[in-house]
């Protein structure tokens, strides 16, 4: 995920948050209505200043898990410590 989809993402996750705190919505399909409303709001937006829409931006060469993987043989290979949390594992 590039910086444009977080930022999104993170956009329309606070402005969720706050609705349903703003409109104190506590029954989880409202909460699930809320968050789909919030969503296509984020996504007009997007589209109507011309963006790029997040299933369009360009994804990334290598997933989280080939990284680790990689991570996982570059550690066994030297002594630096991980990158990575070691709990996952």
């Amino acid at each position: 995920m590039g910086s444009d989809e977080l930022a999104a993402n993170f956009f329309r996750a606070s402005q969720t948050k706050q609705k349903l705190e703003r409109e104190k919505i506590k029954n989880k399909n409202a909460a699930n209505q809320a968050h789909q409303e919030v969503g296509a709001k984020v996504r007009q937006t997007i589209e109507e200043l011309g963006g790029t829409m997040p299933e369009e931006l360009p994804t990334p060469v290598e997933s989280i898990e080939q990284l680790e993987q990689k991570e996982k043989k570059r550690l066994k290979r030297g002594s630096q410590t991980s990158m990575f949390d070691e709990e996952k594992n």
